[in-house]
């Protein structure tokens, strides 16, 4: 396993030298391949697509999978430049949108909230590069080390990022949020089973949403400001700081939720090719309901 996560690091270090339009050629055959090869995964696409999107035929969700395989196969050749880039050609490749220096003005600790898109490393980095307060998120530890190490790395090598294990408990996640001051950066839209979840509609169908964003939000008097980020045809990303929501968190966290879920529904419309659909979000059912996949 960890020959292989060699050659991948190797692979991410070598192609991140070539210009951005390349890389994104590179990632588009990487997709094509993935499309052909991850039979699997292309059957999880293809079903939340008819699940999220049943008013396209089949022709054209078809279309929209292969679409989404390019973009995931530049996602994954391009965090070699979020990982190795120098700080300055980082800061000409991410177009920021929006105010990104907010959370360096308000007196109360900010939660970024930023669904599951295609480019949301360029995400995470453009919360380090554009803005001085430092921020925190959670991290799932990857199966082999040498590319557990290289990802850490990646993520923390400017400095102002602070990854917290999701195995581990959330008190020290909450007391650096109240004690430093973090920013969090928040990944709101996966399935992660029954624990501290509630079955809210999503496209119309109840997945199983993690309702701590709001309950978190509502503990530590967090400003919420939602954060999108997207691929760029040719190379690059845009990352939009939206507005900070006002009247989010209220002390209805499912209700809260549901907003959520709705939020990135719509930003999903205007990007969907770009949006994680090879993630299993319809995994676990209410009790007694058949599988979905």
């Amino acid at each position: 396993m960890n020959v292989g996560a060699r050659f991948a690091i190797a692979f991410l270090w070598v192609v991140h030298w070539l210009p951005a339009g390349w890389q994104s050629g590179i990632g588009a055959l990487v997709g094509a391949f993935a499309y052909r090869l991850a039979a699997g995964r292309r059957r999880v696409a293809r079903r939340n697509l008819a699940l999220c999107l049943p008013e396209l035929d089949a022709a054209a969700r078809e279309r929209l999978v292969r679409d989404h395989f390019r973009w995931l196969g530049r996602s994954i050749v391009e965090r070699g430049l979020l990982w190795y880039a120098p700080r300055e050609r980082l800061m000409r490749l991410i177009d920021v949108q929006g105010d990104v220096t907010f959370a360096e003005r308000s007196e109360a600790p900010v939660m970024w909230l930023v669904p599951h898109f295609m480019a949301l490393e360029a995400a995470a980095t453009a919360v380090q590069l554009f803005q001085s307060r430092r921020g925190a998120t959670i991290y799932q530890k990857q199966s082999s080390a040498v590319f557990d190490a290289a990802v850490r790395a990646g993520r923390e090598r400017f400095g102002d990022s602070v990854l917290f294990s999701r195995k581990d408990s959330a008190k020290p996640l909450i007391r650096a949020i109240r004690q430093d001051k973090l920013g969090f950066f928040n990944l709101p839209d996966m399935d992660f089973g029954r624990k501290d979840a509630e079955f809210v509609p999503f496209f119309g169908v109840p997945a199983a949403t993690l309702i701590a964003p709001a309950r978190m939000a509502r503990l530590l008097g967090m400003v919420v400001q939602p954060v999108v980020a997207e691929m760029r045809e040719g190379g690059g990303w845009r990352v939009t700081f939206h507005e900070p929501w006002s009247g989010w968190p209220t002390d209805d966290p499912v209700a809260d939720t549901l907003r959520l879920n709705q939020w990135i529904e719509a930003e999903v419309r205007r990007h969907p090719a770009q949006y994680l659909w090879v993630h299993k979000r319809f995994k676990t059912r209410p009790r007694g309901e058949a599988g979905l996949y």
